[in-house]
C-alpha cells in the first residue's frame, strides 16, 4: 500500500502506539486517583496491548469514573461530640468522615404506601410552590405522567415561579421524552445532564445521573423535598391496562435537612452548565445527638470515596441483628458481597429482596451467583411476582437508607446517586414496615446450581456488563 515501507516500520509503528496507550492510561489513572478493582485495570491493560487503536478512544471517552480534584481538599471529620462507643453512632461518623453532611433535623415525612400517593405528593408539592421548584431525574416519560408534568411546570412558570429542570442526556434517549421547548418558552430552564454526544472533558458519556429529587420552595422557610427510586413515567405511578403499576419507594419531608439537597442540585446544575461549584466543607466539630435527624448521602464520580460503597461496607459489619436490602438488581461486587455473607454466618438477619424478573433480563442473569453465595451463607432471598424497582436498606433499628441507588456496580461506582439516610429508630422501624408489606407477596427462594453452560453465561455477563 506504501511503497518503501517495511514490515519492521509498521511494527516499531504498532508498538509505540501501544506504549502511548498504556502511558495515557497509567499517567491518567495516576493524575486522576483513579481506583478500579483489579480485574477491571487488568481488562484495561490487556485491551490496550491487544487493540490500542480501539481501546484508547474508548478509554478516554468511558475509562475515567472520578472527576478530577483539587488536591489537599479537606473532609469533614468525625465530630467530638460522638463517642466511638456509642454504638448508635457508626452511621454518623462513617458518613462524616467521608464528607457527607452532618444529620439535620425533619419534619413532615411521608412514606408514600403506593404509585398513587407518590403521584399526588408531586402534584400537591408542584402546585403548593410558591418561589422555585427544582426537579433532577433520570426518566421522563412521553406518556400521561410525563404530559402532565410538563403542563404543571410549564403553568408555574408563567405564574412566575423559576423552574429549573435537569435531565440525565442518555435517560432522556433511553426512554422518549415528550418535548421540553414548552417549558422553555414557558420561562422554565432546562439542561441535560451530560448528553452522550459531547466533549469527553465536559463529563463522561458512561457516567451517569441517576439522582431524583423535586425541591419546592428552596431556601424558603416552607421548602419542601420529594425523592426515592421513582422516574417521572407512568409505570412508576399509575401503571397501563394490562401492565400494573411497578413497586416503588419514594417519600417527601419538610427541615433543614432540605437544604442538603438543594446544596447537591446546585452542585450538580452548575456541573451540567459547564461550571465548577466546589462544596465548602466546614471541619469544625458538630454536637450531634445519636439517633437524631437525617443526613443526604451523595454517592458517584463527584465524591472522593466511593461513599455509598463504604457505608454498606461498614454497615454489614456492623450490624448485630438483622439487615433488610430492597433493590430491582443486585449484582454488588466481591467486598460488598462477602460483607453481606459474613454478616449472614455470624447470626445477622439478612433478607434481600427483589422482583422474580425485573425489566433487565441481563441483570437477572447476572445475580445468580451473587443470590447462591447469599443464601448459602445463610441469607434469606424473596422474590415478588411484581416488578420492584425499590431502593431501601434498613439495618437494625439505627439506619434506613432509601433513595436512587440499586445494590450493582454501576449504582455503587459509575453512578450520581442520591441516599438519604435517617437514624431516629421511630423513622427506621417505619421503613422496616414498608419493607414488610412489601415481603408480604414474596416467595422465599432458594437458587439452584446452573450447569455448564448457565456457569459460562453467568460469568460472561457478569465480565463484560459489570466490571468496567
Amino acid at each position: 500500500m506504501f511503497p518503501g515501507l517495511t514490515l519492521t516500520y509498521w511494527l516499531t509503528l504498532h508498538g509505540l502506539v501501544t506504549l502511548m496507550a498504556v502511558l495515557i492510561y497509567v499517567i491518567t489513572a495516576h493524575v486522576l486517583q483513579q481506583r478500579r478493582h483489579p480485574t477491571a485495570a487488568i481488562a484495561w491493560v490487556l485491551f490496550m496491548l491487544l487493540v490500542p487503536y480501539v481501546a484508547l478512544p474508548t478509554f478516554l471517552t468511558f475509562g475515567s469514573r472520578k472527576q478530577a480534584r483539587p488536591r489537599g481538599q479537606p473532609m469533614r471529620l468525625a465530630p467530638a461530640a460522638l463517642s466511638p462507643e456509642d454504638e448508635r453512632a457508626w452511621a454518623v461518623q462513617t458518613a462524616l468522615a467521608m464528607g457527607q453532611s452532618a444529620p439535620a433535623e425533619f419534619t413532615d415525612l411521608h412514606v408514600h404506601a403506593d404509585g398513587a400517593e407518590a403521584l399526588q405528593a408531586v402534584w400537591q408539592l408542584i402546585a403548593e410552590a410558591q418561589h422555585s421548584i427544582e426537579l433532577c431525574t433520570f426518566i421522563i416519560g412521553r406518556d400521561a405522567v410525563g404530559h402532565a408534568l410538563i403542563d404543571r411546570l410549564c403553568a408555574k412558570a408563567r405564574a412566575g415561579v423559576r423552574v429549573r429542570l435537569m435531565i440525565d442526556g442518555l435517560g432522556r434517549l433511553m426512554t422518549a421524552s415528550p418535548s421540553m421547548q414548552a417549558l422553555i418558552s414557558a420561562g422554565g430552564t432546562v439542561t441535560r445532564f451530560v448528553p452522550p454526544l459531547h466533549s469527553p472533558l465536559k463529563g463522561r458519556s458512561n457516567l451517569r445521573d441517576h439522582r431524583k429529587m423535586l425541591i419546592a420552595d428552596a431556601d424558603h422557610a416552607m421548602q419542601r423535598l420529594w425523592c426515592g427510586g421513582r422516574n417521572l413515567a407512568t409505570e412508576y405511578f399509575e401503571g397501563e391496562p394490562g401492565l400494573p403499576a411497578w413497586h416503588d419507594l419514594s417519600f417527601d419531608l419538610r427541615g433543614a435537612v432540605v437544604q442538603q439537597a438543594v446544596a447537591l442540585f446546585e452542585h450538580d446544575w452548575a456541573f451540567a452548565n459547564g461550571r465548577r461549584l466546589d462544596t465548602v466543607r466546614d471541619d469544625e466539630p458538630v454536637d450531634i445527638q445519636p439517633g437524631r435527624g437525617a443526613q443526604l448521602i451523595a454517592s458517584g464520580p463527584d465524591q472522593f470515596d466511593d461513599t455509598l460503597h463504604a457505608l454498606l461496607l461498614t454497615a454489614a459489619y456492623r450490624a448485630r441483628s438483622r439487615i433488610a436490602l430492597s433493590t430491582p438488581y443486585f449484582v454488588p461486587d466481591s467486598a460488598l458481597l462477602m460483607a453481606l455473607c459474613m454478616a449472614a454466618r455470624r447470626g445477622v438477619v439478612v433478607d434481600l429482596l427483589l422482583p422474580a424478573r425485573s425489566n433487565h433480563r441481563l441483570s437477572d442473569l447476572a445475580r445468580r451467583r451473587a443470590l447462591r453465595a447469599l443464601a448459602a451463607a445463610g441469607g434469606r432471598i424473596w422474590l415478588v411476582p411484581h416488578m420492584l424497582h425499590a431502593k431501601l436498606i434498613v439495618v437494625d433499628e439505627l439506619l434506613a437508607l432509601a433513595g436512587s441507588a440499586n445494590l450493582d456496580s454501576r449504582s455503587l461506582f459509575l453512578n450520581y446517586e442520591l441516599m438519604m439516610a435517617f437514624h431516629e429508630p421511630g423513622v427506621v422501624e417505619r421503613f422496616a414496615e414498608w419493607f414488610e408489606t412489601e415481603r408480604a407477596s414474596a416467595q422465599r427462594s432458594l437458587p439452584e446450581q446452573p450447569g455448564l453452560l448457565g456457569d459460562m453465561a453467568e460469568g460472561l455477563v457478569l465480565w463484560l456488563g459489570f466490571q468496567l
